[in-house]
Parts: structure tokens; C-alpha cells; sequence
């Protein structure tokens, strides 16, 4: 069974960083691409950030480019999420996916398994 846990969420004033963690296991995590999405109250979830099997490709919603950076490290079965320079609007529940394919997709239907997601909050 393929479990997804993340981490790293909580309450930062804006301008300020919190890194997300996204720990696989249950799978070969290796030779799949990973997305993060969110989702804010009574809104729908939106594409954040995705990386392809070896992390040599990047992908990003326009509105987190140059703050916001995806990165994995294979041998510990994680993906992260730094996220810079937050902006209140960042606010959402953040969830990490795995696809069982290679390359990444920025559409949440391209994605098989999903984790419970992890609270960021961003004060004014």
C-alpha cells in the first residue's frame, strides 16, 4: 500500500519560508513524478509544482515562480517544497502526489496516489 506523509506545514508571517517534506513509501518512489497541489477554503485545488523520476525537470504555477522551489531526493523516498517570500494568498491545505509515470504533469487527474496535505497559513 503506498502511503504519502507530509510535513512542514504551519503559520509564518508573510515574507517569510517554510519548507515542506513529502515522504513515500510502499512504492518504487525512484522512477515516478511527484506534484504538490493546494486547495484554499472554498476553492478549487490548484497545481503548485511538479518534478519528473530524477528531478531534472521543474514545473510551476505562474504565481509561485522564483519563490517556490521543488526538489526530491530518491535515496531517502522524499520530495520538498521550499517556499519563500510567502504571500497571504499562499494560505491553503498542501498536498503532495505521486504519478505513476516518469514525467510530471501539472493536471491533478495525471496523479495516482495522494497524501493527507499539511496546513499553510500566511499572516498579513
Amino acid at each position: 500500500q503506498v502511503q504519502l506523509v507530509e510535513s512542514g506545514g504551519g503559520l509564518v508571517q508573510a515574507g517569510g519560508s517554510l519548507r515542506l517534506s513529502c515522504t513515500v513509501s510502499g512504492r518504487t518512489f525512484s522512477s515516478s513524478a511527484m506534484g504538490w497541489f493546494r486547495q484554499a477554503p472554498g476553492k478549487e485545488r490548484e497545481f503548485v509544482a511538479a518534478i519528473n523520476w530524477s528531478g531534472s525537470a521543474t514545473y510551476y504555477t505562474d504565481s509561485v515562480k522564483g519563490r517556490f522551489t521543488i526538489s526530491r531526493d530518491n535515496d531517502k523516498n522524499t520530495m520538498y517544497l521550499m517556499m519563500n517570500s510567502l504571500k497571504p494568498e499562499d494560505t491553503a491545505v498542501y498536498t503532495c502526489s505521486v504519478r505513476r509515470a516518469p514525467g510530471a504533469s501539472t493536471d491533478p487527474s495525471g496523479y495516482d496516489y495522494w497524501g493527507q496535505g499539511t496546513q499553510v497559513t500566511v499572516s498579513s
